[in-house]
């Protein structure tokens, strides 16, 4: 079936999920060993006041640890699914988007904000 342009791409909570793992495997795993303590979710909306939110870190970066961080409860890398689809009209581009939000929220673990993952061309 031809998809209309404009259309929402949808896929599975499975698909989807797959997809975040894709892209999480994108990422050099020496990256990935220092991702400490920081579990990645995946969520259906983000809260009402910010709908077009495709993911968020939340937590400390890397880059403000200090020897104070310990017994602290996980930091949380969440991507969002609804956001996603509905901006994306092909099942390539969401894929796409997916490992740009994923790259976007593991740069914030590290300490890197926004300004800087656009000049480096991730935004």
């Amino acid at each position: 079936m031809a998809r209309l342009a404009g259309m929402p791409t949808t896929v599975s909570a499975e698909e989807f999920d797959a997809a975040v793992e894709r892209a999480l495997e994108e990422v050099p795993s020496a990256l990935l060993d220092l991702l400490d303590n920081c579990v990645v979710l995946v969520e259906d909306e983000p809260d009402a006041d910010d709908p077009d939110l495709l993911g968020y870190y939340d937590g400390t970066p890397l880059t403000e640890r200090d020897t104070q961080y310990s017994g602290v409860l996980p930091d949380r890398i969440v991507i969002f699914r609804g956001p996603l689809q509905r901006m994306c009209e092909s099942t390539e581009e969401l894929v796409d988007e997916i490992t740009v939000t994923v790259v976007h929220e593991i740069a914030h673990f590290f300490g890197i904000d926004d300004r800087r993952l656009h000049d480096l061309g991730w935004d």
